[in-house]
Parts: structure tokens; C-alpha cells; sequence
């Protein structure tokens, strides 16, 4: 598995702050961002993470893919290469 994970049906709320708040306790967390519509600027619900180590990864994954935050069910999981 990869350092980066992808992170869907994220709260609207969250920003990369609460994004590496909710992750953080992982690992250490390199880079955090949260898409966001280009021209409104409101968050699309899903982001990425990467972390230090693929350990970390691991982890968060494995412990986050399911849980509820903000009143919705993350979905979790390693990273897809960006399809041209």
C-alpha cells in the first residue's frame, strides 16, 4: 500500500485543518487537502491525505474506512493514480 489515501463523503464543514485533526493521531500527516468546486469554492466532500510512512496509511484506513464523522460514513482507502 501507498502513503496516500483518499478520504470520501467527507462533512461539507471540513477543512484541511479538520481533515488532519481527524488524522492525525496516525502518523504524521506530509499533506492534507480538501477539493473544492472551482468556482462556488464549497468543499466537494472528499479529499486526500499523505502520511510519513505507509504504516501510517495502513492504519488510518484500516481504523477511519466506516466510521461516522460530522453524521456521515467515511470511506476510506488507498489512493488511485489520477486517470488522464
Amino acid at each position: 500500500m501507498g502513503n496516500k489515501i483518499y478520504v470520501g463523503n467527507l462533512p461539507f464543514s471540513f477543512g484541511e485543518k479538520e481533515l488532519r485533526d481527524a488524522f492525525g493521531s496516525f502518523g504524521e500527516i506530509t499533506e492534507a487537502t480538501v477539493i473544492s468546486d472551482r468556482h462556488s469554492g464549497r468543499s466537494k466532500g472528499f479529499g486526500f491525505i499523505t502520511f510519513a510512512s505507509d504504516e501510517s496509511a495502513q492504519k488510518a484506513v484500516e481504523a477511519m474506512n466506516g466510521k461516522e464523522t460530522g453524521g456521515r460514513e467515511l470511506k476510506v482507502s488507498e489512493a488511485k493514480a489520477r486517470e488522464e
